[in-house]
């Protein structure tokens, strides 16, 4: 292999003004470098940036329009009119669902409706009536969500869902109530605002945030309308043996936990980038910590990438009490652009606690905000008032997510449910591994191996690699004569590789962010060698500049 030595044409002084912006927004100069190299030379560009998985899950789909057929086919039942019908009866209307089903066995999907019905009955102990009505009315979507939180049928089985993919199925004793959401997007304004708008938290407290993350967790805080003070707990600093990062939260990470000044956590798990779910022993001490030291501590635990980790569990069932869980179906099923996310709180909670001892003063002015929606406003729940600011109360009467996508959700989640060799799980867990495995064996190295990786991203850190083959001398070299971002420039523009920086997510300052969900296979093993490449040339530039000194 030949190595490049180009620098990049990208200033130094471009690359920092650039660093002032968001990763996602830094992507898009990448993106358009990558671009015109693709144009102007015979390398493909390979944008390894976005976390967008490149498969689907088929079947729920198949279902949906399936059960949409049947939808408008009860909406024209008794009708003879052209492009009219009418909304659907729920009497008998699991009766007449069966029939169509018996008479569509082949349709897309059909197996999977007919279990479902099976299941929601039987094993949910769903009226056959409502449950079949629900998801008919949904599918068409000819009305508003009611109840608008998320509707009745469909709220137990996410309920069922996320008991046993966020908590191994071994839920906490008791229910949470769920929130439907357009994603897990809408998920963190909704949980930022509300917390606020309650005086939960107020503007300049202190929160810590589990580092590295997904970028508007580190961005949103600064905003000035909450101008938080942040406390990071940093993955970053514990490394294993060998000199390569664990991803893990050190004891004494957790332990900041303790100071009475932080009054939330917010944490991706597992993480983003570093695809790890948090390790047993931090979380069995920041249990620990929560119920003996900090029980008033307000807990946000984004947990996108669990079904990717074998048996995960969730601070939703660990600390169900103190934890606002959020949940997203985009990355497991293939549907980002569907907006599918949920909001978990458990009913035996302190959010609802914390309202009712507010001072005097912030009752008054709350029972004033949400007095146009209940009679008894200081009884209403936390994950109620989160509804009702969604649409800025006014709009409460209109609020929640629209039916079809509820209904989609459901259908995911049956799937899921009802998958009881867990084959799809197993097989979307399997694509994004072999493709980590790709992505090293183009580097040239061999990753540990750790129960608690997703694989879902890898962050790589050219210091480590830097220090560890070369000595404090090559790193000196690096850090003097080059902005952090200068690799990504350099594959951009030579060849064609879009990553991510991952000091912008909070991580080393010299890491880089690989997403394994959006490529095929067998790019990654060319990745790996331009990366590789890439950083070699920065080896020979130093050797040059030390032999030049020499002479």
């Amino acid at each position: 292999m030949t190595t490049r030595t180009r620098t990049s044409a990208t200033s130094r002084a471009e690359q920092r003004a650039l660093l002032k912006l968001s990763p996602f927004e830094l992507k898009d100069k990448l993106i358009s470098l990558a671009a015109e190299s693709s144009r102007e030379s015979a390398v493909q560009m390979l944008n390894a940036g976005r976390g967008n998985p490149n498969w689907i899950c088929t079947t729920p789909r198949e279902a949906f329009a399936t059960l949409l057929s049947f939808g408008v086919e009860e909406s024209q039942r008794g009708l003879r009119l052209p492009d009219l019908g009418r909304m659907p009866e729920k009497e008998g209307i699991a009766q007449r669902f069966t029939a169509f089903l018996a008479t569509n066995t082949t349709a897309p999907g059909a197996k999977l409706l007919r279990a479902a019905l099976d299941y929601g009955v039987k094993g949910l102990n769903f009226d056959a009536d409502t449950f079949i009505f629900e998801l008919t009315e949904g599918v068409i979507g000819c009305m508003y969500p009611v109840p608008d939180r998320m509707a009745s049928c469909t709220e137990r089985i996410v309920h069922e869902f996320l008991a046993r993919e966020m908590c191994a199925g071994r839920p906490p004793a008791g229910r949470f109530d769920l929130f439907a959401v357009e994603g897990g997007t809408a998920a963190m304004c909704y949980i930022f605002d509300s917390l606020m708008l309650n005086h939960l938290l107020h503007r300049g407290d202190t929160v810590a945030l589990g580092v590295p993350t997904f970028t508007p967790y580190i961005e949103i805080p600064h905003f000035d309308r909450y101008a938080f003070k942040v406390v990071n707990l940093d993955a970053g600093k514990e490394l294993r043996a060998d000199g390569s990062h664990s991803w893990q939260y050190a004891d004494a990470e957790i332990d900041k936990l303790a100071d009475k000044r932080v009054k939330a956590f917010f944490l991706v798990n597992p993480s983003n980038p570093p695809s790890y779910a948090m390790r047993a022993s931090s979380m069995k001490r920041l249990v620990k910590l929560v119920k003996n030291e900090r029980p008033d501590l307000i807990v946000i635990t984004d947990d996108v990438y669990g079904t990717f980790v074998p048996g995960f569990r969730s601070l939703i069932a660990e600390l169900p009490h103190n934890t606002i869980g959020v949940y997203s179906y985009s990355k497991h099923f293939g549907c980002t652009g569907w907006r599918l996310g949920v909001v978990a709180i458990h009913q035996n909670n302190i959010f609802d606690k914390l309202l009712a001892k507010l001072p005097a003063k912030d009752r008054a002015l709350l029972d004033r905000r949400y007095s146009s929606i209940t009679l008894t406003p200081e009884k209403l729940k936390f994950i109620d008032r989160m509804v009702a600011d969604s649409r800025q109360v006014a709009l409460n009467h209109t609020a929640g997510l629209s039916l079809p996508q509820q209904i989609q959700m459901a259908l995911f989640s049956l799937f899921a449910l009802l998958d009881t060799e867990d084959s799809y799980k197993s097989l979307c867990a399997l694509i994004v591994r072999r493709r980590f495995k790709a992505l090293f064996d183009g580097l040239g190295l061999t990753p540990p191996v750790d129960e608690n990786r997703a694989s879902y991203y890898a962050e790589l850190d050219l210091m480590v690699w830097a220090e560890q083959l070369y000595g404090r001398a090559f790193v000196d070299f690096l850090r003097k004569n080059y902005e952090c971002t200068d690799i990504l420039f350099r594959l951009a523009e030579q060849s064609g590789v879009v990553l991510m920086p991952g000091g912008g997510f909070g991580g080393p300052e010299w890491s880089v962010r690989v997403s394994l969900a959006n490529l095929p296979e067998d790019t990654y093993p060319k990745i790996g060698e331009m990366l590789r490449e890439a950083a070699e040339g920065y080896v020979q530039e130093w050797k040059a500049a030390t032999e030049a000194k020499r002479k």
